[in-house]
């Protein structure tokens, strides 16, 4: 008697259909769409819909609508699909992570927002569409860690002072809206320099600086492992420094850079005689005039290559 594969009923594999990463489950996903936002247009959803066909999963594309946005999030999590892709605006990609924590869904989000820290952090890339491949055919399960100031959690930097305000007309220029940029600039000189900030890291003697910058291990270039978060003290001297590291204060190798001083820490406490001009993650807040900040090992899961493509679109 001849033996019969156990799979000699089934459909041959389709040799056009892309290979799924095997280290992640994928029957069911979803992806989160807002067109409104920067980065993503109007065609997004039916581009996504387009490109997540090619793949053999169930799939569902949810368009997010203004006063809606936060039912949808929350109606997406319920439904617990394997991968939860969001692609819409910085703060909603940090919204949805911080609501799914470390026991949710795997969370994948692309860059359709305006700086893009996260997504590019995660996959070296601005471009969603490839962002999406990636995550699809190079990603696996990784823990995220990040910090949380003031109820607002961050997974690559947050800055703490007036160089912040610098931070805004950078991406502005970058991008080339110099209008935009030009009135950010003209902001951050109006509030430069006008206080200096107070902080203490885990405890250790308060010391003062112009700005605080915190930096997660997903980005930190010093950090090997997940144990705080990377506390770089600025001290610029002027304005054109100040432009200068908070240009350079999230990408580049700045730390050997006179006007830096940095060290791991996992609680930190900052305070100011105003209210204190920061950036989380690429979204510009402004603070009290008090605020604490505590490192979180383990924030959510994402779905990412284990090494961040070298490709980058700074």
């Amino acid at each position: 008697m001849t033996d019969v594969p156990p799979d000699a009923g089934a459909p041959a594999a389709d040799p056009d259909t892309p290979r799924l990463r095997p280290h992640a489950v994928m029957k069911r996903v979803t992806i989160l769409v807002n067109p409104l936002s920067g980065g993503v247009g109007p065609q997004a959803a039916d581009e996504a819909e387009a490109i997540l066909s090619l793949y053999d999963f169930e799939a569902t594309v949810v368009t997010l609508e203004g006063a809606k946005i936060p039912e949808q999030i929350a109606e997406a999590l319920e439904a617990r699909p394997d991968v939860l892709f969001v692609l819409a605006g910085d703060g909603t990609a940090r919204s949805v992570a911080t609501r799914a924590g470390a026991g949710g869904p795997l969370i994948a989000p692309l860059p359709g927002g305006t700086m893009n820290m996260l997504p590019k952090a995660l996959y070296g890339t601005g471009d969603w569409r490839l962002a999406l491949r990636r995550a699809l055919e190079e990603g696996e399960p990784q823990a995220v860690s990040g910090g949380v100031v003031e109820g607002e959690a961050f997974y690559c930097a947050a800055i703490l002072g007036s160089p912040a305000l610098w931070a805004p007309a950078r991406e502005a220029m970058r991008t080339g809206r110099l209008k935009l940029a030009w009135m950010h600039g003209r902001r951050a000189l109006k509030r430069a320099f006008t206080g200096r900030i107070r902080f203490r890291l885990d405890g250790a003697p308060p010391r003062r600086a112009e700005a605080l910058v915190l930096i997660s291990p997903l980005i930190s270039r010093v950090m090997e492992a997940p144990v705080g978060l990377e506390a770089a003290a600025m001290n610029p001297s002027d304005a054109a420094q100040a432009f200068r590291l908070a240009a350079r204060a999230l990408f580049d190798d700045w730390r050997h850079d006179p006007n830096v001083t940095t060290r791991p820490a996992r609680w930190i406490t900052v305070s100011a005689r105003s209210k204190i001009p920061a950036v989380i993650d690429g979204e510009p807040m402004l603070l009290g005039r008090d605020a604490s900040v505590s490192f979180l090992p383990r924030a959510f899961m994402a779905l990412a290559p284990r090494s961040p493509a070298a490709e980058s679109d700074r």
